[in-house]
């Protein structure tokens, strides 16, 4: 362990290897350094040029049957309307300090609607989308186009698009929020406007207007030859993401290829326009393990949260493990060792940033016992 002793205050000079000699002229250079503003490398290598990663995100886990009181309180307290803006309720991570980060690049809240509610229209330059895990009667409007929330659906909102909800039925609805937020708040890039008080248009078809135009399997429409940053595609519905992860698994029992490891079937929804992640900064995909499967250990630059669809299982996240089940969320830190076991059939929500590292040419992977 290095020794850090006779530096000026705020700038720790180290005596371990390599270091010079802790004379009156080194402090005085240290204290020129300070009165300019300015921090030698020679003394901040160890943690500005670590030799893995070193994330402040922790794993963490957070239990769904915890949560949704909680929610379901603030839904008969707190009011949706201008100000606010959401009834969302943000994880805070345990090694960010209290913000209101589930890692230092992804955001994720508990947003809940009570009955006949309107949360009014906005938008802002991070990108989201939404992830349902139970209820149904809410529309949320994205730039005037109404789209249906129902359980298992996965629902975008790219960055600078209007949008609001409103819940139709007498039930509340309660679904799980992904942002790009501590991504653009630390590259200070973030804008907001207000929209309608209202929701732009109070129908409530089947389909959107954007699943009736993009939605078809493998086809593209003629009159939309370019490429968007985002995808186009409102809604992506979990009767295809559920009949795409039993065809691979049926697969599998017949001897083909098709799944990501024996009894482990995934799909990563994507940009029809481009082929790639459904936004520039975010990466969103469907797990399903059969009952006795684990995953290879596994680890990779860049951070995630998971959610629990259905089913019972454990993780493992680094030096934490924990039991998992309907609802529940984790966290898996940048470079954290992750394994999955499944005890029943287990379905899983991910999002990551992983497209931010692979645009940069930063991301790396490390699987175990992989042949």
């Amino acid at each position: 362990m290095n020794d850090f002793t006779g530096g000026p205050a705020g700038v720790a000079v180290s005596r371990g290897p390599g270091q010079p000699e802790q004379t009156a002229e080194l402090r005085e250079l240290h204290q020129g350094f300070e009165r300019e503003l300015l921090v030698p490398l020679w003394t901040e290598i160890g943690e500005l040029m670590p030799a893995e990663p070193m994330p402040k995100t922790s794993a963490h886990l957070w239990r769904w049957d915890r949560l949704l009181p909680l929610a379901e309180q603030a839904g008969e307290l707190v009011p949706v309307g201008r100000g606010g803006e959401r009834r969302a309720i943000a994880l805070a991570n345990p090694g960010l300090g209290g913000a209101p980060f589930a890692t230092s690049t992804l955001w994720a809240a508990i947003q809940y609607l009570g009955p006949r509610e309107v949360a009014p229209e906005h938008r802002h330059t991070q990108n989201a989308f939404r992830f349902v895990v139970e209820g149904e009667g809410v529309w949320t409007v994205v730039d005037g186009d109404p789209v249906a929330m129902r359980r298992g659906d996965f629902l975008l909102t790219p960055g600078w698009h209007f949008h609001g909800h409103h819940n139709v039925s007498d039930t509340p609805m309660v679904w799980l929020d992904g942002l790009d937020i501590p991504f653009a708040h630390h590259m200070d890039s973030a804008f907001f406007e207000y929209g309608a008080d209202e929701v732009s248009d109070r129908s409530t078809p089947e389909r959107s207007r954007a699943e009736r135009l993009w939605a078809h399997p493998g086809l593209r429409p003629v009159s939309q030859p370019r490429s968007l940053p985002s995808s186009p595609i409102a809604a992506y519905r979990w009767e295809h993401t559920d009949a795409a992860l039993s065809e691979q698994l049926a697969l599998e029992r017949e001897g083909h290829p098709g799944v990501i490891e024996p009894g482990h079937a995934g799909v990563r929804f994507t940009n029809p326009t481009t082929g790639g992640d459904v936004m520039p900064t975010l990466r969103a995909e469907f797990h399903r393990l059969l009952a006795g499967t684990t995953t290879l250990p596994r680890r990779e630059v860049g951070s995630a949260v998971w959610q629990v669809f259905d089913g019972a299982g454990v993780v493992r996240v680094g030096h934490s493990t924990w039991t998992v089940g309907r609802g529940d969320l984790f966290v898996v830190p940048s470079w954290q060792q992750l394994e999955i076991g499944a005890e029943s059939e287990l379905d899983l929500f991910r999002f990551s940033d992983t497209p931010i590292f692979e645009h940069l040419h930063a991301h790396r992977v490390q699987l175990e016992g992989a042949s």
